[in-house]
C-alpha cells in the first residue's frame, strides 16, 4: 500500500480545509491517503493501525477483496435506475438480508439517519393504521443519552446539548427515560406509544453495555404492551459484537430492526429498516422513498456483506478476539484505566482524566501509530475492524499501555 504521489503535505491540506469546509467535526491531525485491511497510510507516507473503523461502517476493513470485487463488477453493469424501475441486484439482497436478521420484509435506504427517520415514519404510520393511535398522536419512546444520528428530527429527542443547541424548534412526539431502566420505561409506554426505539449498546455515550435481561424486558414489555420494539443496530450490529446482533446476547428479535454503516461495506452507503411483514406493511406507493434506497451498486455490496457475514467467521472472530481485548484493558485498570466496557471488538475505556482528555489520549496514540477516537470527557473508543489480527490488536494495546504510563 503506497500513497500516491502528492504535492501537498498533510499540514498544507489540513491548513488548505479551514476556510473552505464546514467545521462541523474536529478530526485527528491526519490526512488518509490510501488503506488496506487494517492499515491505513497518510499523505506523508505514515502508517497507522486503524482501531476506530469507520464508527464500524468498516466492519470488514479497508477494501476488502469480496466487496471490492462485487462493486467493481456492479460498476461495470449498472449503477442506478431510482426506484421508478425494479434492478435485477434488489431482490437478493432484500431476501438474503431479511433471512439473515430473521425478519421478513425490507426498507433500503442509504445512511443511518435516512434508517432511523424511516424507522420512525413506519412507527408513526403502524400506530395509526394497526394499533389505532388518534391522528398525530403517537408518541416514540427513547433512551437519554442515545446517538441515533444529526437531523433535525433525531436532535429533537437527543439529550446531547451540542447536538441540540441552535437547531430547534423540535420535532415533538418523544419520550425520554433513562437507559436501563425497565420501570422508567414501563412508566412512559401507553396508549398512544408507538414504539419504545433504542440502542442495543449506545456506542456514542461511551459503549454503554446494560444489565443482562434488560433487552429481554424491552422485549417482553413492548408485546405485552402493544407497541413496537425498534433495535438500532447502526453500530453494534453485522458481527461487531460476536454475533449478527447485539439483541442476539439476549436471544431477542424485535419488530424493527435498524441497520446502515458495516451494510455498505465501507464502500457505499447502505441502510435498511428491516421489518416484520405487518409492520413494513404499512407503507404503500408515493408514501415514502429515495432516489438512491436500494440502488443496484448498494444492492450488490449489500449482497456481498450479506454472504460475508452468512459464514459467521466474522462473529467468530470478534467473540475470540474480544477476550484478548478485554484481557489487555483488564491489566491496563488502575494503571491509568479506570473502567471500560466492552463486548466482542467494540470497547469504551475511560481513562483517568489527571492523565488526560479523551482527545489528547487519541492525539498520544495517534503520533504511536495508533487511530482511535474520543468520546464525552476522558473516554475513548475502540472498535477495529473484525479483520484484525491478535498480533496487531496486541500490539495497539500496548501502544494504550505506553500512552498512559508516559502521561504518567
Amino acid at each position: 500500500m503506497t500513497a500516491p504521489a502528492r504535492t501537498r503535505t498533510s499540514a498544507d491540506l489540513i491548513r488548505a480545509e479551514e476556510p473552505v469546509l464546514a467545521h462541523n467535526y474536529h478530526p485527528l491531525p491526519v490526512v488518509v491517503a490510501g488503506a488496506e485491511g487494517t492499515w491505513v497510510e497518510d499523505v506523508d507516507g505514515r502508517r497507522y493501525l486503524d482501531m476506530l473503523a469507520g464508527y464500524s461502517a468498516l466492519n470488514f476493513g479497508h477494501r476488502h477483496p469480496a466487496l471490492v470485487q462485487a462493486a467493481h463488477e456492479q460498476l461495470d453493469r449498472l449503477t442506478l435506475t431510482s426506484r421508478a424501475f425494479h434492478n435485477d441486484r434488489l431482490a437478493e439482497f432484500a431476501e438474503r438480508l431479511a433471512e439473515l436478521t430473521g425478519l421478513e420484509m425490507v426498507l433500503p435506504m442509504n445512511t443511518g439517519a435516512e434508517a432511523v427517520e424511516s424507522g420512525i415514519k413506519v412507527a408513526r404510520k403502524w400506530a395509526y393504521d394497526v394499533k389505532g393511535v388518534p391522528a398525530d398522536r403517537a408518541t416514540i419512546v427513547v433512551a437519554a443519552e442515545n446517538f441515533h444520528g444529526r437531523t433535525t428530527t433525531i436532535v429533537s429527542f437527543s439529550t446531547d446539548e451540542t447536538a441540540r443547541a441552535g437547531f430547534g424548534p423540535f420535532t415533538p412526539g418523544f419520550k425520554i427515560v433513562p437507559y436501563n431502566d425497565l420501570a422508567a420505561l414501563e412508566e412512559a409506554v401507553d396508549e398512544t406509544t408507538a414504539a419504545v426505539l433504542i440502542e442495543p449498546i449506545q456506542g456514542e455515550a461511551g459503549v454503554i453495555i446494560p444489565d443482562e435481561g434488560y433487552l429481554a424486558g424491552v422485549r417482553e414489555l413492548t408485546r405485552r404492551k402493544g407497541c413496537l420494539f425498534i433495535a438500532d443496530e447502526i453500530q453494534s450490529g453485522l458481527g461487531r459484537t460476536g454475533r449478527t446482533l447485539a439483541v442476539e446476547h439476549e436471544d431477542v428479535v424485535p419488530d424493527v430492526l435498524l441497520l446502515g454503516k458495516a451494510l455498505g461495506g465501507g464502500i457505499v452507503p447502505v441502510s435498511a429498516v428491516v421489518a416484520r411483514r405487518e409492520v413494513l406493511g404499512v407503507l404503500h406507493p408515493g408514501e415514502h422513498g429515495s432516489t438512491f434506497g436500494g440502488n443496484p451498486l448498494a444492492a450488490a455490496v449489500g449482497t456481498a456483506v450479506v454472504e460475508l457475514l452468512e459464514t459467521g467467521e466474522y462473529q467468530r472472530r470478534a467473540a475470540e478476539l474480544g477476550v484478548i481485548l478485554r484481557g489487555g484493558l483488564t491489566e491496563l485498570v488502575g494503571k491509568g484505566v479506570v473502567g471500560f466496557r466492552s463486548r466482542g471488538l467494540w470497547a469504551g475505556v475511560d481513562v483517568d482524566p489527571a492523565i488526560g482528555t479523551g482527545r489528547e489520549i487519541s492525539e498520544r496514540l495517534m503520533r504511536e501509530g495508533i487511530l482511535v477516537k474520543d468520546t464525552h470527557g476522558s473516554t475513548i473508543r475502540l472498535a477495529p475492524p473484525l479483520t484484525i489480527t491478535a498480533e496487531e490488536l496486541r500490539s495497539a494495546l500496548a501502544s494504550l499501555e505506553k500512552v498512559l504510563g508516559a502521561s504518567g
